[in-house]
């Protein structure tokens, strides 16, 4: 086991902890995804054996490879990057979230993969805050459309939205991004029915996720402060 990964994991809780304090928030209301892309299976079974459930992959293939090697019983596994269409039929057999959709039409491939196996995928709808080229992620005034297709699916739960924020050295620079996207998610409440449960907020990454907790996020995607640096940003 890694002592290091152990180490960095108990900064971050102390980290999100403080975050928690200074917003008047319950700690309790946190989930910390390990976004793990890149590194090693030995890397996540070190986290995991230190207490960390939830792992996140932005590569499907690799997401797949990962679970089907993994041992472990009690990790929740999440796909936290680029929605394609013919990836969804690497993980719906194994991952237990996918944080990244933002279209009808993968919806409903999610919806027949996994209507065949008969299991359930708890999802995220992306929004995209940055309003960059770049980002995948729906508009606000896509929302409504989406939300009213999800209520009627069958095995697929919507539990909130995800957004990714400009990549920027000073988190003070996107604190209005993750504003917006609280604002966004408490105004399409109307719509929770059926399979929609808008309960989570899904913001916040290694160079953020401090301010992403003060703003609201329930969900917060922590990698390089974890694992350690990588070839690019997480």
């Amino acid at each position: 086991m890694d002592n290091s990964i152990c180490t960095r994991l108990q900064s971050i809780h102390e980290r999100m902890e403080a975050a928690c304090k200074r917003a008047g928030r319950n700690p309790e209301e946190l989930l910390l995804v390990a976004v793990s892309k890149t590194k090693p299976l030995s890397d996540i079974e070190s986290a995991n054996q230190c207490g960390q459930l939830h792992f996140g992959e932005n590569r499907a293939k690799e997401l797949q490879d990962k679970m089907e090697l993994s041992d472990s019983q009690d990790i929740v596994w999440h796909f936290v990057g680029p929605m394609q269409t013919n990836k969804i039929k690497y993980m719906v057999e194994q991952v237990d979230w996918i944080q990244s959709v933002y279209k009808k039409k993968y919806f409903r491939e999610i919806e027949k993969r996994a209507s065949r196996i008969d299991r359930t995928i708890q999802t995220t709808i992306q929004v995209n805050i940055s309003r960059e080229d770049q980002k995948q992620g729906c508009r606000a005034d896509e929302l409504p459309g989406l939300l009213e297709y999800a209520q009627n699916l069958e095995h697929v739960r919507v539990r909130g939205l995800m957004g990714m924020a400009t990549y920027t050295d000073n988190p003070e620079d996107v604190r209005s991004e993750f504003s917006r996207l609280k604002e966004i998610f408490d105004a399409h409440q109307s719509f929770n029915g059926g399979s929609v449960h808008l309960e989570h907020l899904s913001m916040g990454m290694t160079n953020d996720f401090e301010v992403a907790i003060e703003e609201g996020a329930t969900l917060v995607r922590v990698g390089r402060a974890i694992f350690g640096e990588r070839d690019y940003t997480d």
